[in-house]
């Protein structure tokens, strides 16, 4: 299976940018995502890159603030975060889909692979 270990979180103010990693390691994926879950609410989709190709999605509530790319090299994922507000704040997680599709997948049932998360926290 795919292993994945977030790391970046932490707190910042408003206004700030912050760049969250994502190191994948096993068997053979073909996308990366960025889920995020906030207390009380349901784990919503941020953004995903496909592995080879480099096909993006980002979620219309973050385009245009937040980038989504990657290093094959080393197996790296990140997600840069740019005009960061309260409404940020949340648990982020990478997930990796093993199955090929033309553009990178929003749908979370459709990802194989999970990380533990990292938190999050924006102050205004």
């Amino acid at each position: 299976q795919v292993q994945l270990v977030e790391s970046g979180g932490g707190w910042v103010q408003a206004g700030d940018s912050l760049k969250l990693s994502c190191a994948a390691s096993g068997r053979t994926f073909y996308s990366m995502g960025w889920f995020r879950q906030a207390p009380g609410k349901e784990r919503e989709f941020v953004a995903a890159i496909n592995w080879s190709g480099g096909a993006v999605l980002h979620a219309a509530s973050v385009k245009g603030r937040f980038t989504v790319s990657k290093d094959n090299h080393k197996n790296l994922f990140y997600l840069e975060m740019n005009s960061l507000k309260p409404d940020d704040t949340a648990v982020y997680y990478c997930a990796a889909d093993q199955n090929f599709r033309v553009v990178p997948s929003s749908h979370l049932v459709e990802y194989d692979a999970w990380g533990q998360g990292t938190q999050v926290t924006v102050s205004s």
